[in-house]
């Protein structure tokens, strides 16, 4: 978008992503700045389905779709940027 700052927006059912320009600065991951952590995390009912639609788009998944130890179901991605991104729920109260 043409405006003071530099954004885009993606959206999709009723989730909106806004992306601002890093304005030709390097993107560090949280992973390695951090040494863990991933860099956005949604919520999503539809894990099974929104995983096989990236695997056949071609998406790099970096951890299929499981069970983690912190009882979220999840699966994670990464961008063209080196950023993980994960999609998961709850699988039960803590």
């Amino acid at each position: 978008m043409e405006s003071k700052e530099p954004h885009i927006c993606l959206y999709r059912d009723s989730t909106e992503i806004i992306l601002t320009n890093s304005n030709g600065k390097e993107v560090v991951p949280n992973r390695i700045l951090y040494g863990y952590g991933y860099d956005a995390y949604f919520i999503t009912d539809n894990q099974e389905e929104l995983q096989e639609e990236y695997n056949n788009s071609g998406v790099k998944i970096v951890r299929s779709l499981s069970n983690t130890d912190y009882s979220n179901k999840e699966f994670v991605i990464e961008d063209i940027d080196g950023r993980w991104i994960a999609f998961g729920k709850k699988t039960k109260q803590l």
